[in-house]
């Protein structure tokens, strides 16, 4: 007999943590918060977004959470709620930042950059956006394990197995040998880390 598919469960647990953040309890809401905010950054990143849009995108999720919290029907589903809110959201930034028109520079003098150590940060910059651009020459079902594994604090298998399609059992060698071409692309390029 096939039925829909049963939630993972982690699903179930964020469902309860929904339920309880509607009862009034922020404790849930900021877990809720905790456990998700690093998948929508990285469905956001994802995108093509930098780092400060992509902090914009998920405080914006996170907004339309607290403008829709009643409204969920099925709190199991929340993560997926969530993700497609976020896509859309790094949608229209996306498509908003290609509208801008680049400002004139002379308009601002020689304005000191606030940043602090502007060289490490330009360093850090360019080894992610390397990192990066060879993490896209990976295959789909790699690049989206990759993203996944390494910025989710405790992956559930069962949510990647159903967020990907793969058997939970095949998830850890994947995830092995998608690093280990990362790593020979790397090593190709003459950046061994």
């Amino acid at each position: 007999m096939t039925g829909s598919p049963r939630p993972s469960a982690t699903s179930v647990r964020v469902g309860q943590l929904l339920e309880a953040a509607r009862a009034g309890d922020r404790g849930s809401l900021a877990e809720i918060v905790r456990e998700l905010t690093p998948l929508l950054w990285h469905v956001a990143r994802a995108q093509g977004l930098d780092t400060e849009a992509s902090s914009d995108v998920v405080q914006s999720t996170w907004l339309a959470l607290l403008r829709s919290l009643s409204d969920i029907q099925n709190p199991a589903a929340l993560t997926g709620w969530l993700v497609q809110v976020t896509k859309r959201e790094a949608w229209r930034v996306a498509r908003a930042r290609r509208a801008e028109r680049p400002v004139d520079t002379a308009v601002f003098g020689d304005a000191p950059d606030p940043a602090p150590d502007p060289e490490q940060e330009a360093v850090t910059a360019d080894g992610n956006r390397r990192l990066w651009t060879l993490l896209r020459r990976l295959p789909a079902r790699c690049q989206a394990l990759l993203r996944i594994v390494a910025f989710v604090p405790r992956p559930d298998y069962a949510e990647i197995s159903a967020q990907l399609g793969m058997a939970r059992g095949t998830i850890g060698p994947t995830r092995g040998r998608c690093l280990a071409r990362l790593r020979a692309l790397l090593e190709t390029e003459g950046r061994t880390p």
